[in-house]
């Protein structure tokens, strides 16, 4: 696991965004795509260099992490509906190729498996972009996940639905369960790239990337992984035991090896 620290968001998305242009102009990719705040910024950075620089994701499918159980799909909450408003409608990336699960099927559970087996079947993600919440959980995955768990439903804490109240008229319709990859699944990617800004990640952080391996922090799971970036701002970095020598580390970094 590397950590990167830096000193402004806007670093941190070109970080991130300069490893899946690596993944995407070696040839065709799979992308593994959160949704929420966290990597929105990425998006609009990866958005900016297909605009300016010609940057083609033609070639690429994706797969979405999770989506809400019982939100319909054209509904400005759903992530199919985010995906496409912050990164997929700005970019040439066929929109068809893009996958998520489907959280009006009439066979929650059925639907979960099919969506697990369609990433395997694509020969799963060369990058997988995560985000991580003030529980320590990614995709979905609260805390008590399974940290062999497939896709599948899982109910949401409190914590999480009032975090994401802001994207609903009220809290109220916030759902309850959703369909997320399981931690299992996530670690199938061949690169973990997790993006945290702001105070009110650093203790997640912290516990991810330091603390034991551990169902209680679901995100502890990346330690397990041989290829994770966790690139972080000064504040999601800020406590951190060994943020010094993270630091010093790539700043040291040599230049034939890349994120």
């Amino acid at each position: 696991m590397e950590v990167v620290i830096s000193s402004s968001a806007e670093q941190v998305d070109r970080l991130a965004a300069d490893i899946v242009e690596h993944v995407v102009q070696s040839g065709p990719a799979v992308l593994g795509l959160a949704t929420g705040s966290s990597p929105v910024g990425t998006y609009r950075e990866l958005s900016r260099r297909h605009r300016e620089n010609g940057l083609s994701f033609a070639q690429c499918r994706a797969f979405l992490l999770d989506e809400y159980i019982g939100v319909p799909r054209a509904a400005e909450q759903s992530y199919f509906a985010f995906i496409r408003d912050n990164f997929v409608d700005h970019v040439d990336l066929d929109g068809a190729a893009v996958y998520s699960p489907d959280g009006e099927a009439d066979d929650i559970a059925r639907e979960a498996q099919r969506y697990d087996a369609a990433i395997a079947e694509a020969g799963g993600a060369d990058v997988q972009i995560l985000g991580i919440g003030t529980d320590g959980h990614i995709g979905f995955n609260e805390p008590g996940s399974s940290l062999r768990s497939r896709t599948r439903v899982k109910t949401l804490t409190e914590q999480t639905r009032a975090d994401n109240a802001r994207f609903f008229d009220s809290p109220d319709e916030v759902p309850h369960h959703v369909l997320t990859q399981g931690l299992g699944t996530i670690g199938e990617a061949r690169h973990l790239v997790l993006i945290a800004t702001g105070e009110s990640k650093a203790d997640a952080v912290a516990a991810a990337v330091e603390g034991p391996l551990s169902a209680f922090c679901p995100a502890s799971v990346i330690q397990w992984h041989p290829h994770v970036s966790v690139l972080l701002d000064d504040a999601a970095a800020s406590a951190l035991a060994l943020a010094d020598y993270y630091r010093y580390a790539y700043a040291s970094k040599p230049r034939w090896q890349r994120l």
